[in-house]
Formats: C-alpha cells, sequence, structure tokens
C-alpha cells in the first residue's frame, strides 16, 4: 500500500487527539468559552487528519483525480485552524467574549479560499498542477494569498498568547509557552517541507503529534484551560491569603498553595470538582447555607460578600470575601479569598484576658483604697462609742453610789437619766453612722465583679461616694462640694459598683492635683444635658500637660511619674464606654485646673 506509514503516522495522530479531546470533554465546563475554542481547533485538526487517511485510500483503492477532490474538501478544517486558534488566544486574553460583527471578517478570506478550491478546475487560482509531493505541486497566485492569510493569523494569535502571558505573569508561563511551541512545529514544518526539504502534504499533519503532547502537557500538568487569569503564581503561592477561583457551574479552576496546605488537599485533586464535592472536613464551604446563598449572588451582582468562619479542627479563623469574576459585563468565574485572621483573632483573646487582669488589679487598688478609707471611717465612730461607753459606766457607777444617799433628790435621778439618754442618742447616731459606712462598703466589695446592671438614684450614687471619699478628703485636707442641679431621685440603670469607682478616681486624681496644698476645693456638679446625665467633677489644681492630653484615653499614661499607672483613667473610660454606652470628656488648662464629665444616657 503507497503512503502506508503516512496513513499509520495519521492514524496515530488522531487517537492521541481522540484522548486529550476525550479528557477536556469530561473534565471542563461546557460553558467554558476558552474549552469550546479549543475543542473547535481540535475538531479541525483531526477532520484534517482523517480527511488525508481517506486520501490515502482514494489514492491506492480508487484514483488521483478522486484524491485531489478530497483535498479540496480536506482545506475546510485547514483553513478554519488558524481562525479557531485566534480564538483561543483572544478568549485567553478577554476570559470572556460576546459575538460581535467584526469576528465575521476573519472568516472572508477562508470562504474565499474554499470558493476558489471548490472551482479550480476553471480558473486554476489555487493549483496549477497538483501532487502530494509539494515539490512537485505548482501553485496558482491565490495560494499565497491564502498562505498569507494562514500565516499572518497564526502570528497574531502566537503574538497575543506571548504579550498575554508575559504581561500576566512577568514572566513566561509554562502553558503559553507549550502552546505556542506546539502551535510552531506544524507551521514550521510545513514551511521547511514546502521550501527546503520537499516534503509531501501529510508531513505538516502528522507534526500534529507533538503539536497534541505539548498541549496535553499544559492541559493535564498546568490546566491551560481553567478560567483563571493567567496571574503571577509565583507571588499567589506565597500569600498568606488563600483563595479559590470558580466556574459559573461552581467547578474549581484554580487556588493556590497556602490553599491546599490550610485544607490539607493536593490541587490536583480539586481542580475540575465542584466546591459541594469537597471533603465532609471543609464544612466551611458544602454546609454554610450563607456561603451558598452569596456564591449565588455574586453571578448577578459585582457587590463583593463578606463572612466569618472558621475551621475548629485545624484551629483557624477567616473572614471570606466572595465575589464575580466579570469582564465586559458578564460574569466568567467566581472567587473566593479566605483571608486567615487567626493571629487576628488570638490576639484579641489575650488582649481581652489581659484587660480583665488590668480591671481586676483597678478593683484590689480600689479595694485597697476602701479599705484605709473603713479604717479611717470606723474608728472615729468606734472611739466615739467607747467614750459614751466610758460615760455611760460613770453614770451607772454614780447612780449605783446615789441610791442611798438621802441627799440625792428626785431631779438628781432625772439628770443622771437624761446624761444617760444623751449618750445613748450619740451612741445610736454613731451606730447608724457605722451602719452606712458598712452598707456602702459591702455593696462595693461584695459586689465589685458582679456586672449585672441594676436601677439606683443620683442620690444613692454620691452618698457611697462621699462615704467611701471622707477618709482621703479629710486626710488631704481637701472639700468635695456636691451641688445638684436635678433631682436627685433620678434613676440610672447600670453597674453602681462602677461607676462609684469612675468617680472615685476622678476624686482621686482631683485631690492629687493640689500637691498637697491645704483647704482646697474639688466640685462635683450633677446637671442635665439634651437626654444625658453630666457628672462634672472639678479641680483647680496643675492641670494636664498638652502632650498628655493627647494620649488621655488611649494609652495608660500618667502625670504621677512612678507612683501612678494611669490605669484608673484609662479602664475609667473603658467602663464608661462598656458599661453605660456613655463618654467621657475633658478640658483642661496647665495652671488653672481640670474638669472630667461623665456623660451618662438616661434611661
Amino acid at each position: 500500500m503507497q503512503h502506508l506509514e503516512y496513513f499509520i503516522a495519521l492514524g496515530i495522530t488522531v487517537l492521541a487527539e481522540i484522548i486529550i479531546f476525550h479528557y477536556i470533554k469530561k473534565r471542563s465546563s461546557k460553558k467554558n468559552q476558552l474549552v469550546t475554542a479549543f475543542k473547535l481547533t481540535m475538531t479541525c485538526m483531526m477532520l484534517w487528519c482523517i480527511g488525508l487517511m481517506v486520501q490515502i485510500l482514494a489514492i491506492n483503492f480508487i484514483s488521483i483525480k478522486v484524491a485531489i477532490y478530497i483535498d479540496y474538501f480536506i482545506y475546510l478544517p485547514v483553513v478554519l485552524t488558524p481562525v479557531a486558534l485566534f480564538f483561543i488566544a483572544y478568549i485567553f486574553i478577554k476570559k470572556h467574549i460576546e459575538f460581535k460583527k467584526w469576528y465575521l471578517l476573519l472568516f472572508i478570506i477562508p470562504a474565499i479560499t474554499m470558493i476558489i478550491l471548490w472551482t479550480n478546475d476553471f480558473h486554476h487560482l489555487f493549483y496549477e498542477e497538483y501532487s502530494v509531493n509539494t515539490s512537485e505541486t505548482i501553485f496558482g497566485p491565490y495560494f499565497f494569498v491564502h498562505s498569507a492569510y494562514t500565516y499572518g493569523l497564526f502570528a497574531i494569535d502566537i503574538l497575543m498568547l506571548l504579550i498575554t502571558s508575559i504581561k500576566n505573569s512577568s514572566f513566561l508561563s509554562k502553558q503559553s509557552i507549550l502552546i505556542v511551541i506546539g502551535t510552531l512545529v506544524p507551521i514550521v514544518v510545513n514551511v521547511v517541507g514546502m521550501t527546503i526539504l520537499n516534503g509531501n502534504i501529510y508531513t505538516t499533519p502528522i507534526s500534529f503529534i507533538v503539536t497534541i503532547l505539548l498541549f496535553g502537557v499544559a492541559i493535564l500538568r498546568y490546566n491551560f484551560l481553567n478560567i483563571a487569569p493567567i496571574a503571577l503564581k509565583k507571588v499567589v503561592d506565597q500569600m498568606s491569603d488563600s483563595y479559590l477561583v470558580l466556574n459559573k457551574d461552581y467547578v474549581i479552576s484554580d487556588c493556590n498553595k497556602p490553599f491546599e496546605t490550610i485544607f490539607g488537599v493536593h490541587k490536583n485533586l480539586l481542580i475540575g470538582k465542584s466546591i459541594f464535592e469537597l471533603d465532609p472536613s471543609s464544612k466551611i464551604l458544602s454546609d454554610n447555607g450563607k456561603f451558598k446563598n452569596y456564591m449565588l449572588e455574586a453571578q448577578s451582582s459585582e457587590k463583593i460578600y463578606k463572612l466569618e468562619a472558621s475551621l475548629t479542627n485545624v484551629n483557624k479563623y477567616f473572614n471570606i470575601e466572595i465575589s464575580g469574576i466579570y469582564e465586559d459585563g458578564q460574569c466568567i468565574g467566581i472567587l473566593i479569598l479566605f483571608k486567615d485572621v487567626t493571629q487576628h483573632i488570638l490576639d484579641m483573646q489575650t488582649l481581652e484576658k489581659n484587660q480583665n487582669t488590668l480591671l481586676e488589679r483597678e478593683r484590689l487598688a480600689s479595694l485597697g483604697q476602701m479599705v484605709g478609707g473603713i479604717a479611717h471611717n470606723l474608728k472615729t465612730p468606734i472611739m466615739s462609742i467607747s467614750g459614751a461607753a466610758d460615760g455611760l459606766e460613770d453614770l451607772i457607777n454614780e447612780y449605783d453610789k446615789s441610791i442611798d444617799d438621802p441627799e440625792v433628790t428626785k431631779d438628781d435621778h432625772h439628770a443622771i437619766a437624761k446624761d444617760m439618754n444623751t449618750w445613748i442618742s450619740k451612741i445610736r447616731t454613731y451606730d447608724s453612722y457605722m451602719s452606712d459606712v458598712i452598707t456602702a462598703v459591702k455593696g462595693q466589695a461584695v459586689n465589685m465583679n458582679d456586672d449585672k446592671p441594676i436601677l439606683f438614684t443620683i442620690k444613692e450614687l454620691l452618698n457611697r461616694v462621699s462615704i467611701l471619699m471622707k477618709h482621703e478628703l479629710k486626710n488631704s485636707l481637701v472639700n468635695l462640694n456636691i451641688k445638684y442641679e436635678i433631682d436627685s431621685s433620678i434613676t440610672l440603670l447600670g453597674n453602681i459598683n462602677s461607676l462609684v469607682q469612675v468617680i472615685n478616681n476622678l476624686i482621686s486624681n482631683a485631690i492629687q492635683a493640689y500637691n498637697g496644698k491645704e483647704n482646697q476645693n474639688i466640685d462635683l456638679v450633677v446637671h442635665k444635658e439634651n437626654n444625658n446625665i453630666i457628672i462634672s467633677i472639678t479641680d483647680y489644681g496643675m492641670g494636664i500637660p498638652k502632650e498628655v492630653q493627647e494620649k488621655l484615653f488611649n494609652q495608660m499614661i500618667t502625670t504621677k511619674g512612678k507612683n501612678g499607672t494611669g490605669l484608673g483613667l484609662f479602664m475609667s473610660y473603658s467602663t464608661i464606654k462598656g458599661h453605660f454606652k456613655g463618654d467621657m470628656t475633658f478640658k483642661s488648662e496647665v495652671g488653672k485646673g481640670t474638669t472630667f464629665n461623665i456623660i451618662l444616657p438616661q434611661n
């Protein structure tokens, strides 16, 4: 059989093309334009090779005349191949295209070529004399028009692939290099065969075996047909964040190394799978209703959808962003970005833990201050009660001796009884005062860790403050002037213990602002502004330096040097913000004093 070796080579080429075509059909979405263009190119190559196999059979078993007419039809896939490759390159750049009228211009030369071929017997514009050996073939003038268009379009296709590859990757991507070389091989073989080696019409399509092998590697190894842009692979693989790229059917087409590492699955096992087919351990993706809804909405809106999720099996926390990939107003896929916020969450947990520790230290410091106040506040009434007891004891002894004394009159007995009542009245007064102190201290100390909000009056609040600060004020020889500009029976809802602690801290700071000066005043004024209760504490001391004012509520800063931590004021501000949804402001002038305002929303 003549040309048997070419027949076998062409058969092997067709078999390789069928295998690649089947793989593409199995692993790729039908809606992927790049896949469609690639299938068209593969179909042209297969029809070209099959046509030549039929031609060889015609040469051997029918006649050369029939073989010539078969060649005329073989040119249909031949002229369409560079056009199909053009659309591969164009979609590779645009990612998604819509029909435009100028696309039809690409088919003008191929259409003319086919018409001229089918009518060649009348004008011989394509072939003047036909032979399967190119050295024996005499080409007509139109053949060179056809060749110029074909090779020119091939050159444009290759150039588009190269430019896009360089632009997107800053280096030649492996996918593009393989496709470019695969496209160049049959072109080079064709040119060399026609000009130097005197080849035949079979060498070019047989060289497709190299093209198919390179295309196969590009598809199988480097996922050439996925819809993801050719990105900076080395960069995205070094990102701390991970991502997934899906096509419109939710089939995974790309991911980066961090995703593989975090989710413990290799990229090759992900590509081509639906996102809903992932391992059950990835419930962050498959079982989250909001996640599914956002993916659906991303195909009709360019909005970025956000949600939070975690992987408990690896102790990871993510902020997930889901958005559509749009080109010319058309959604061509979905991008899912996983921002790893694990360290941020852990830092926040540590900060919360440290904040609780600081709060506890501040409470203990406040408790220590209270204990000192209690010791002094109770010492005076206890000494007074002790003195009253001595007085009563003297009166009892005096009364006992007077029982048998005839000189003691009835009026004397009444006088002794009156003195006893006086002492008892003083004891009751001191006892009542001690009871108030103990009640205030008990409410402040026993419930110091109780954050449950309760209703309390302004008067109740400031009574506690007066009792607890009495010792420190008296010891510093500073007067606290409380002025009500609103009804003292107005109630507030919140943690009274925390608020007492805040006011006490501000009063302590005001006392220290006088640097030990005696007979100074602190004004505490309660007034109302809009719908807020405002408690203002004013001293007329040294004021706060400008550099400290800028950091006052943002950092633990102090003007007391080694004797202060800045913790009290910092935590006071946090308490008013957190417990009462209120605010704190201040106004200070160096050398003239400071006013702190506690702003509390009224119930």
